[in-house]
């Protein structure tokens, strides 16, 4: 795994730092064990038609798999995508492993089938935003221009 000095240090040999301006660079991703990704799909076509660089986790990803993906891909956002029910628990384990790899400046927000009920206490737990059914792709990818940057 790449340490942030690493990656600061590849970014400069990329060019990237010295006035080239790097594109947002996220991840949508599917923990658990929700097969459901059609919806996760055209989110990430959306995120890549706005521009972002965009990593897909694929299905059935353990939280640490995520963490561990996010921190190699140096990205700036995880888009975790949950219809499954398990989000109470799945999303905050997310957010804690982020804390002890020290990547907590990676924002994290959710989606799918979460009841009002819930967005609270994953608030609470650091999940910055959640986006739930008839939420439009617009309004979403607005959402991540005005309120992620790169880190």
């Amino acid at each position: 795994m790449k340490s942030k000095k690493a990656i600061a240090k590849s970014r400069s040999v990329l060019g990237e730092g010295m006035g080239k301006k790097r594109h947002l660079r996220v991840m949508v991703a599917k923990p658990g064990l929700d097969g459901h990704d059609r919806g996760a799909r055209i989110i990430a076509r959306a995120f890549r038609d706005a521009g972002f660089e965009v990593v897909y986790s694929g299905l059935h990803q353990t939280p640490e798999e995520i963490v561990e993906a996010a921190i190699q891909e140096d990205v700036d956002m995880i888009g975790l995508s949950s219809l499954a029910g398990a989000h109470n628990y799945l999303f905050p384990r997310t957010i804690e492993l982020l804390r002890e790899k020290g990547a907590d400046d990676i924002v994290v927000c959710g989606g799918g089938i979460i009841p009002d009920e819930d967005v609270p206490k994953l608030k609470r737990a650091g999940i910055i935003e959640i986006f739930t059914p008839g939420t439009t792709l617009d309004n979403i990818v607005q959402w991540v221009k005005e309120n992620v940057k790169p880190r």
